[in-house]
């Protein structure tokens, strides 16, 4: 039994396709790595590199995750658990189309998103062709106005405007991921990206304007030149992590309001001589993103006292197991 090295290139449901600088293998990962795993970014996801030992029946099992460079994570659902997404992400491509997906206040939870995982985010505005060449700088306008530091590109994989430099922009070696909602053309770029249709795409239900779910697994592709890509499922809800910090960073012409604040403290909430809520009021910061910063910064506050919690269980659960063992010793 020999141990390589490899990349988790594709995931479904508890089983791995992984790749070595030799072959492809299925794989899924040991019971030691199963019984000792804690939470689910202890189970290896698409990016992640892998030690595994190789069967004869050409499959593989996965004995450890390397020390990872980034992880993408959401939060999951109604818990407080982090999902991770992927992992050694050099840069996530954020994208949404310009028609009803289009929405600063999601793209901003994608940005935290990114921020958290130490990702840099590109966004990625799609179905230009759906928009007049002014509507389009319309749209490019509010984001920039929005995230002044943040890269926007525009793209059509209907009419493959914006395509080239997309693919130019991607670096050999280099890991990038694909994410926003079902529908908004993920599979369809990476497809023009490749140059060969792989990936099974479907257009927005005309009736709901919804996407409906078209990639359903988390799969890794190589373009020509060597750089490699991640599509993802849609993300109908973007939970946030603990990213304090990340959610300052974003905010960036809040906080620096925030310097005039009377309080070092301030919440920004209900404080007289709050600069923030000054401009609020004078219309110098948008309500809408001012009420936006309050719901993510609860958010994320919430996810970490809710992560402080369960960690102090565990830890006084670990306690009562160890002193139960000591107890058996002592009577045993």
């Amino acid at each position: 039994m020999q141990d390589l090295t490899a990349r988790v290139v594709a995931q479904h449901r508890g089983k791995y396709r992984v790749r070595s600088e030799a072959a492809e293998f299925w794989a899924e990962v040991t019971g030691k790595m199963m019984f000792s795993a804690a939470a689910k970014t202890d189970y290896p996801v698409v990016g992640d590199l892998v030690v595994v030992s190789e069967l004869e029946t050409g499959h593989a099992v996965i004995r450890e995750i390397l020390p990872r460079k980034t992880i993408l994570c959401r939060k999951a659902g109604d818990k407080d658990d982090a999902q991770p997404i992927a992992a050694n992400i050099d840069v996530a491509f954020i994208v949404q189309a310009v028609d009803r997906d289009f929405n600063l206040n999601r793209l901003e939870r994608y940005l935290i998103l990114a921020g958290a995982g130490k990702i840099t985010p590109v966004v990625v505005l799609n179905k230009s062709d759906l928009l007049s060449v002014e509507e389009l700088t319309e749209k490019v306008a509010q984001i920039k106005e929005r995230f002044p530091a943040v890269e926007v590109v525009t793209t059509s994989a209907a009419d493959g405007a914006g395509i080239g430099p997309l693919r130019q922009a991607i670096e050999k070696e280099k890991l990038y991921c694909f994410m926003g909602s079902s529908g908004v053309g993920k599979s369809s770029i990476i497809n023009e990206l490749l140059g060969e249709d792989l990936l099974k795409t479907k257009m927005i239900s005309a009736a709901t304007n919804k996407g409906r779910h078209t990639t359903t697994h988390r799969e890794l592709f190589v373009l020509q030149n060597g750089g490699m890509v991640i599509d993802n499922p849609g993300i109908r809800e973007v939970g946030l992590v603990e990213a304090g910090g990340v959610v300052a960073d974003v905010f960036g012409d809040l906080s620096e309001l925030a310097k005039d604040c009377k309080f070092a403290n301030c919440t920004h909430d209900h404080e007289p001589g709050c600069a923030v809520l000054a401009a609020v009021s004078s219309g110098k910061l948008s309500e809408a993103k001012y009420l936006n910063y309050l719901k993510l910064k609860k958010e994320s506050y919430h996810y970490r006292m809710s992560s402080l919690e369960k960690k102090r269980k565990d830890q006084s659960f670990g306690r009562m197991v160890k002193n139960f063992k000591k107890q058996l010793k002592k009577t045993g």
